[in-house]
């Protein structure tokens, strides 16, 4: 497993939004008496999609509100790989798949466009829009190749499809996630190929049956 650190760069502070607070209140009450410090995840969770990431005055705060250890969150936040340690892009977070299955599609493809239009992975752009990383599965190998995209799935991606892709959010767009072929979930392309006969489901084929060991009906 690979070494997680915080960034260098902190800021000098932290603080729930009133909005995010309303959140923090609410996860914590569903934890019975005692147990509250079971809402770390959720809070960190809750810190990311305010700020983008997780920084260490954030990590501070969450353990105060917690009444735990500092060093507890920072495991939790050190050991899970979907929290950000450090600033990403305004725009976008960009997490492209390349486990094997996407990697045979195309995944080098896509990553060769991140490294083109964005830059170095595991750092902000320069214009400070977009933050790239390669991760492992993200289990939509039947659409492959994809990437994650925010808090979304976009999939069946060609070089093509995903530069236009990047060059809406950089346009402060937010395209529509799912398969760029409009593949349904993971049918194969182009649509069903089986089990599409409608009298399998409209009640025509339908029989009775006979149920063995059935109580015989009882003579009025």
């Amino acid at each position: 497993m690979s070494v997680r650190r915080l960034s260098p760069n902190q800021p000098e502070s932290f603080a729930f939004s009133a909005e995010t607070l309303k959140e923090v209140n609410r996860w914590i009450a569903n934890y019975p008496p005692g147990k509250q410090q079971s809402a770390v995840i959720p809070l960190l969770w809750l810190v990311q999609k305010q700020e983008g990431w997780v920084s260490e005055p954030a990590i501070r705060v969450v353990a105060e509100t917690l009444g735990m250890p500092v060093i507890r969150v920072l495991e939790n936040a050190t050991f899970y790989t979907m929290f950000m340690l450090e600033p990403v892009g305004t725009h976008a977070l960009v997490q492209v798949c390349g486990t094997t299955p996407c990697m045979l599609r195309g995944a080098g493809e896509l990553i060769k466009v991140c490294k083109s239009k964005i830059g170095r992975h595991d750092h902000r752009s320069a214009d400070g829009k977009f933050y790239w990383q390669e991760v492992e599965c993200l289990g939509a190998c039947s659409s492959a190749p994809m990437a994650a995209i925010n808090d979304y799935y976009y999939e069946d991606l060609t070089a093509e499809s995903f530069e236009k892709l990047l060059d809406a959010f950089a346009a402060g767009e937010k395209p529509a996630p799912g398969s760029a072929i409009g593949r349904q979930c993971a049918a194969p392309a182009g649509g069903p190929l089986t089990l599409t006969d409608p009298a399998l489901y409209d009640g025509s084929r339908a029989k009775k049956i006979k149920i063995p060991n059935l109580p015989a009906k009882e003579k009025a």
